[in-house]
Parts: structure tokens; C-alpha cells; sequence
């Protein structure tokens, strides 16, 4: 039989226990949700500090570094990958100028140079050893550009999702798009393009038509992406894309990494949705130029195929981090 005093040691050793950790160690907050173990905590980078948040800090696996999409537009809408977390960490950022991270005012920090700059700053701290990495929209820019001009060791596999990687084939996809839209709706978004008037309402309206039909299809959007945009770094966004969809202005007006994508020599996979902005058509171009690359496109989905069709965008997920690890994925 326990004693009562001995229950009571229990009680008070397992409170000490919680209390232990949600105590910020070396700038870091340790939680336990009933699945996985959430690691935070803050890096200092060139320019300020970015917020990071790992899920699954304890699994086994090798860990997935996330670069999420904008520029500008924090992790939350990306959310959906914290289920691997029972298998591995994942490892969610804010990049500079969005989000739960600082936000100077200094426009010269907005550059591709920097960004790649914090993400080895960033995997230094916290994944320097072996990593996958798995980029969205932007977040691909930036995959691409790092594993081109850095050639990082340890990285088993990338990840591809929506894909932007020839900023002129974008805007060209963009524009064949925006001819598909009613008359009505086009000719308010061309007018709007002239005047640079992208604060009105007509304009708002216009682009929701298009954004439930390229960008996320669910009506009403998830929590999650509500949040991205809450908290977008525009300053960011404005400055390396400008603020229209179908006319890049910014300074990533003239990025384009398709003949260089031979130099990747990491199992890749491509996915993309069917009405995605980043279009079957360019994403399979993107991988037709990068020999024993993978490609998945998801029906009845569009940029947000991540979320749109999350079950089937995990297992695919968990399939090709599997086979990369295991040395199965094609022509690698």
C-alpha cells in the first residue's frame, strides 16, 4: 500500500517535472504536447533575432527545416507539417521581417543574399548536422539558391512545394490566369494595375476571385493562413515582389535558377496543385531540368495544396523522406 505521503512526493515531483519545462533554458521555452515535444526559443541573425519553433524536438529522425513562402509570410499557414513531429523534428521559422521575428527598418537587408545568409546562420544553431529542407513558394527561391551557391553538406533531400524558381515564368503564368477570369473581374485588376490603386476595395474583391481559385480554394480559409497574412511582413514582400501578382517589380524581378538546378545533387521532390499559381506546366519544366527529380501534382487543389489536401500531402511527405533516407528515391 502508498502512503499518503508518499502520494503526495509523487504529485509534487510530477508538478516539478511540468514546471521544468516551460522554463526558458539558454533563451529557449521547452512545452510537451500530448503528441510531441515543442522546442522555442530565439537566434540572433544578421539584422536582429528570428523566432523559431521546433515540433518533435525529442523524435528520432533527421530533422526537416521549413522555409516558408512570402516573402514575408510566417509559418503559420504551414502548420499542417508539425505532424511529422512523431517521427522527427520539424523546425518552423519566421524569417526577418515577418512574424514572431524582428522587424528593422532597413530595406537593404531585404535581398536573397541575406535571407540565405540567415538560413546557414539559422541551421548552424539548430540543425548543422544531416537535415531535410522543404520549401514553399518563396521558400523554394530560397532552397534553391542555397543549396546552388553554398553547397551545403548533410542535406538528405529537398522539397520543392509550389515553386517559384523563374520569377518571368511566374508572372507569364500569372497573366494567362488573369485572362481566364471573368471580364469583369480582369478588367478591374488591369485598371487597378495601371493606377497602382491596390488599396481599393474593388481591387480587394477582384483578387479574392483569384486568390480562392490559385492561392486556397477552401471557403472559409483555415485558421492558419488567416494568421500568415495577420502577420506578413509587407515591408518585406513589397520590397523583393511588389505589390501586384501579376507584374513583379521588387528585386526578385529578374531571379531565375533553372539552368543551375543541375548542380543539386539531392533527391528532390516537386509538388504542385492543378490550379496552383505555380502551375503544372512550369513546375514539370522546373523538374524535367534537374535529372532523377520527383514530381506530384494534387488534383482539385492550388497553391495551398498542403492544406487543401493535407492527408495526401503528408503521406506523399513521409514517402519521399523515407525512400531519401533509405538511399529508394529515383536517380539518386
Amino acid at each position: 500500500m502508498v502512503s499518503r505521503l508518499s502520494v503526495r512526493s509523487v504529485f509534487f515531483i510530477l508538478a516539478l517535472i511540468n514546471l521544468i519545462l516551460f522554463i526558458p533554458l539558454s533563451g529557449c521555452i521547452f512545452q510537451k504536447s500530448a503528441s510531441a515535444y515543442i522546442r522555442e526559443g530565439r537566434i540572433n541573425v544578421t539584422g536582429g533575432e528570428v523566432w523559431y519553433r521546433i515540433v518533435g524536438a525529442d523524435s528520432p529522425g533527421t530533422p526537416l527545416l521549413v522555409l516558408h513562402g512570402g516573402p514575408g509570410a510566417p509559418h503559420d499557414y504551414l502548420e499542417v507539417l508539425e505532424a511529422l513531429g512523431d517521427e522527427r523534428p520539424v523546425i518552423f521559422y519566421d524569417q526577418l521581417g515577418c512574424g514572431y521575428s524582428d522587424r528593422p527598418d532597413n530595406v537593404s537587408l531585404w535581398t536573397v543574399d541575406r535571407f540565405v545568409e540567415e538560413l546557414v546562420q539559422l541551421r548552424n544553431e539548430l540543425a548543422p548536422e544531416d537535415v531535410h529542407i522543404l520549401g514553399q513558394s518563396w521558400g523554394t527561391m530560397l532552397a534553391s539558391e542555397y543549396m546552388i551557391t553554398k553547397t551545403p553538406d548533410g542535406v538528405m533531400s529537398l522539397i520543392l512545394s509550389a515553386p517559384c524558381l523563374s520569377a518571368n515564368m511566374w508572372e507569364v503564368d500569372q497573366r494567362n490566369y488573369l485572362d481566364q477570369l471573368p471580364e469583369e473581374t480582369k478588367n478591374v485588376i488591369i485598371e487597378c494595375e495601371k493606377t497602382g490603386d491596390f488599396g481599393s476595395q474593388a481591387y480587394q474583391d477582384a483578387m479574392m476571385e483569384y486568390y480562392h481559385l490559385h492561392v486556397c480554394q477552401l471557403d472559409p480559409w483555415p485558421d492558419s493562413l488567416n494568421r500568415t497574412f495577420e502577420k506578413m511582413g509587407t515591408a518585406v514582400y513589397n520590397n523583393m515582389w511588389g505589390p501586384s501578382e501579376f507584374t513583379i517589380t521588387g528585386s526578385l524581378r529578374d531571379f531565375d535558377r533553372t539552368k543551375d538546378l543541375h548542380e543539386i545533387t539531392v533527391p528532390v521532390l516537386f509538388t504542385c496543385g492543378r490550379y496552383d499559381e505555380a502551375t503544372p506546366e512550369s513546375t514539370s519544366y522546373y523538374h524535367s531540368m534537374l535529372q532523377g527529380s520527383e514530381l506530384t501534382v494534387f488534383e482539385n487543389a492550388s497553391h495551398m495544396h498542403h492544406i487543401e489536401k493535407t492527408d495526401e500531402y503528408l503521406l506523399a511527405i513521409r514517402d519521399f523522406l523515407r525512400r531519401s533516407e533509405e538511399g529508394l528515391s529515383s536517380g539518386f
